[in-house]
């Protein structure tokens, strides 16, 4: 069982930098993958950054290279640099975590979910 908790998140300006959290608790953290996925309203949940146990990384074409996701196995938290923020990064950005060696780009493979944190790009 791992729970999980992000935060981070707030209010930017275009072009800004903001890094995000996610805490988890719970044994094996490094047992899991984790991504990050977000949502913006009437839409679905999107995939962003996964990073695996051997700490391979992968990205969606939108953040990728400006985007940078890592994790601190000692810690237990996983985090979310943003960088160059544009106004459509705009979005309830949430943590996740699967039992499972490789990060997947689809939100069904994840097993915990955080509550997410609001990220708004303002210009």
């Amino acid at each position: 069982q791992v729970q999980l908790v992000e935060s981070g998140g707030g209010l930017v300006q275009l072009g800004d930098s903001l890094r995000l959290s996610c805490a988890a608790s719970g044994r094996s953290f490094g047992l899991y993958s984790m991504a990050w996925f977000r949502q913006t309203p009437g839409k679905e949940r999107e995939f962003v950054a996964g990073i695996n146990w051997s700490e391979i990384m992968h990205y969606s074409d939108s953040v990728k290279g400006r985007f940078t996701i890592s994790r601190d196995n000692a810690k237990k938290v996983t985090y979310l640099q943003m960088n160059n923020l544009k106004a459509e990064d705009t979005a309830v950005y949430y943590c996740a975590a699967r039992f499972e060696q490789v990060a997947t780009s689809a939100d069904r493979d994840y097993t915990y979910w955080g509550q997410g944190t609001q990220v708004t790009v303002s210009s």
